[in-house]
């Protein structure tokens, strides 16, 4: 695959055009990293699929080897894996807290120890999502300002 880049003029709109022969699983790969650093992750509902913008995801979950965008209101299934979905949201706030799950912290409105050491984060929404044990040191650093 040749990568070739050009610079533009200020005023004119940056674009990302990819010329393939078919559409393979990297060519995905690319573009939903692409759209991810955009602020978009790709969902599928009832066999459609929609642009989810990473702020309005509260939180990611794998279950069943399938992987799911929670909205306030929607739920997405998506084609990346729970690793993937962790590398690229990182920096956007998203910290796992558990072995299945990536939380969104912007979306937190409180968060309170649980028994076994564990803690409960109560989402906007008023959803609780329980932090497991192992994780409640990572995010009591991300808490700190360390994301």
């Amino acid at each position: 695959m040749e990568i070739k880049l050009l610079r533009i003029a200020k005023g004119q709109p940056e674009q990302i055009e990819i010329r393939c022969h078919e559409i393979t699983e990297e060519v995905r790969e690319i573009v939903t990293f692409v759209k991810t650093r955009q602020g978009q992750l790709t969902g599928v509902q009832e066999g459609k699929q929609y642009e989810v913008p990473v702020l309005d995801v509260c939180y990611i979950e794998a279950v069943d080897n399938k992987v799911f965008l929670y909205t306030q209101k929607q739920v997405y299934e998506t084609r990346q894996k729970l690793y993937e979905l962790e590398e690229l949201l990182k920096e956007k706030y998203f910290l796992r807290v558990s072995k299945s799950l990536l939380l969104n912290l912007m979306k937190v409105k409180s968060i309170k120890p649980a028994l076994n050491g564990r803690f409960l984060a109560i989402l906007q929404s008023g959803e609780e999502i329980i932090i497991s044990r192992k994780y409640v040191q990572e995010l009591k650093n991300a808490l700190k300002g360390g994301i």
